[in-house]
């Protein structure tokens, strides 16, 4: 008689290779699948745990690309609310934003403060929800280890390591060759503790506390293509960028850029995001054509998608999509009082209309005001007002939708939460984005989980895209849709034992209904250390997660304090990442 920790019996596993789902039972030993039979295979078998899926999907554990949670993992090892949907694994340290390495507090205070303008980060939590008091990138990853729900993949940051050599210079000037000898000299450090990538950002979106570009934006090309061709040197390792072309389309200069990264490095890059609109169908066609420009020069570059359209919220009081929109930061970047007077004249308005009117890239999809719905309001004259369409309002007043927006927010002293409507939810968009989830070089990714805490939720894009291929546009099968939520990214980052149900890998598992997975709408919760707020999706049909083995959602339920995740370190937990054969 076999004797197991975990016997998972009774339902349709979906593998993670894209297979149609069978009906198997699954054991469990030691944190890894011992064994995937048919239905009773296992019943004479002994087991800790028996769990009963009959009825239900059982699969992979997900895994996201692009998260932010560095901070957040250290007083919310649980990384709520993506474990709640699934995940078992995170990818964090993205867009060049670790939080270690760090030479001393004044780092820590600059990377905090930073965080809060490019994240969109509560300042409060961050400094009453950790010590800082890491200062090496092996340093942080002990902090992390043994007291984490989820498996971890930290990549080491360009701005991190660019402020802790360079000071206030890091913000003003190029490196030097000596330098930049200190950064790699860092990066290796980081990377022989375990981290699986280094990330950067070039992207016009990123600005420090005052303003400024962040660090890695200051680098010259030479600094950049010498930090990633450290990567070269070791295996199960891959880039991560950012740059103005995710969001305009990439110039001549970013392809030869993001190729040279790659082939410096011998390892994959993947920007952050492709979006994907049927009023603009040539641009995401043109930014998908950089993965061919990239393998023809020894590289390669595969790009983030988002299979949802991530719920988030705007607002004319604070920084947020809105700024990034041609000439607005100018009136929006001002004081609230000089900002409401500005947006009280006429002549402000109608220039602030035409130039989003004219916008181009992807920000221009914040522009259908008719489509704005109203969150809360904080003012007796917007009495009534929550939950309806500016559209329907404008309509009453009969004033355009754009001053019917504006004369709302204005009677709030700029407080009102506005919902903007997607002008991509068409059908023609949804085509284009089914063609491109099965391109070779687009991976499902982009929640940015753990940022912009109470402006978007996209941690919950699992379980909203399992149920809209199950009971809503249903543009591809749920195997296929697993498949790129465990296979695709464990194969892009090397988790050479993790993604696929099969015996001997590591037993992260998810168990849900499929008649009822999904996501709640998400609502406002003041969880955060410091009484800063986030934007909480509620799962839906998720009845198990394990993770290594362990349960940490059990009957739909977080396990508190359960923590069998692991830090995952390249070259033993990921490994085959070279583009080219490695001459290793």
């Amino acid at each position: 008689m076999s004797t197991y920790d975990v016997i998972v019996h009774g339902g349709t596993v979906v593998d993670g290779t894209g297979s149609v789902g069978v009906p198997q039972d699954i054991a469990v030993a030691n944190g890894r699948i011992a064994a995937v039979g048919e239905p009773e295979s296992f019943w004479d078998a002994t087991a800790t745990e028996q769990i009963d899926a009959t009825g239900l999907i059982v699969c992979p554990g997900f895994i996201d690309p692009h998260t932010h949670y560095d901070a957040q993992i250290l007083w919310d090892p649980q990384v709520t609310p993506s474990a709640n949907h699934g995940v078992t694994t995170i990818i964090m340290g993205n867009c060049g934003f670790s939080i270690a390495p760090l030479g001393n507090e004044a780092d820590a205070k600059y990377i905090r403060e930073m965080l809060v303008k490019v994240e969109g980060m509560s300042l409060a939590s961050l400094e009453q929800g950790t010590d800082w008091s890491w200062r090496s990138f092996p340093d942080y990853l002990s902090r992390i280890e043994g007291r984490t729900a989820v498996n971890v993949g930290a990549q080491v940051g360009h701005s991190a390591i660019r402020r802790l050599v360079m000071g206030e210079d890091a913000v003003t000037r190029e490196a030097t060759a000596v330098e930049i000898d200190q950064m790699k000299a860092l990066i290796r450090e980081a990377v022989e503790a375990g981290a699986i990538g280094f990330s950067t950002t070039q992207s016009f979106t990123h600005t420090d506390a005052t303003g400024a570009p962040v660090p890695s934006r200051w680098c010259s090309r030479d600094e950049l293509v010498e930090l990633c061709g450290v990567l070269a040197d070791y295996d199960g390792t891959t880039l991560e960028w950012a740059a103005d072309g995710c969001l305009r389309g990439f110039t001549d200069d970013e392809l030869n850029l993001m190729a040279d990264m790659s082939a410096a490095a011998n390892r994959p890059i993947n920007w952050n995001v492709l979006t994907i609109d049927s009023a603009r169908p040539d641009d995401y066609v043109e930014q998908v054509k950089a993965s061919e420009y990239a393998a023809a020069r020894g590289g390669r570059v595969v790009a983030l998608t988002m299979p949802i359209l991530a719920s988030m919220n705007m607002s004319f009081g604070s920084y947020c999509g809105l700024n990034l929109l041609p000439g607005w930061n100018a009136v929006l970047g001002l004081p609230i009082k000089q900002r409401i007077e500005r947006l009280k004249d006429p002549v402000i308005r109608e220039m602030m209309e035409k130039a989003a009117a004219a916008d181009a890239s992807v920000v221009g999809r914040l522009t259908g005001w008719p489509l704005y719905r109203i969150g809360d309001t904080f003012s007796g004259a917007n009495d009534g007002l929550t939950g309806r369409l500016v559209d329907d309002i404008a309509a009453e007043r009969h004033t355009s939708p754009f001053d019917t927006l504006l004369d709302i927010v204005l009677a709030d002293d700029l407080r009102t939460v506005l919902w903007p409507g997607p002008t991509d939810d068409d059908d023609e968009s949804w085509q284009l984005r089914k063609a491109a989830w099965d391109l070779p070089d687009v991976m499902i990714g982009g929640s940015d989980a753990g940022a912009h805490l109470d402006r978007m939720a996209g941690s919950s894009y699992p379980t909203e895209w399992l149920a809209d291929c199950l009971h809503g546009r249903q543009l591809t099968s749920v195997e296929n849709a697993i498949r790129h939520l465990t296979q695709v990214p464990a194969g892009f980052f090397g988790l050479h034992d993790r993604g696929v149900i099969a015996e001997g890998n590591a037993a992260d598992i998810v168990v849900f209904d499929p008649a009822t997975v999904g996501a709640e709408a998400p609502v406002l919760a003041d969880d955060l250390p410091g009484g800063g707020q986030r934007l909480m999706p509620e799962a839906k049909g998720v009845h198990t997660v394990l993770v290594n083995g362990a349960a940490v959602v059990a009957g739909g339920q977080l396990v508190t304090d359960a923590l069998p995740g692991r830090v995952l370190r390249s070259g033993t937990d990921t490994r085959g990442t070279a583009v080219r054969p490695d001459p290793k």
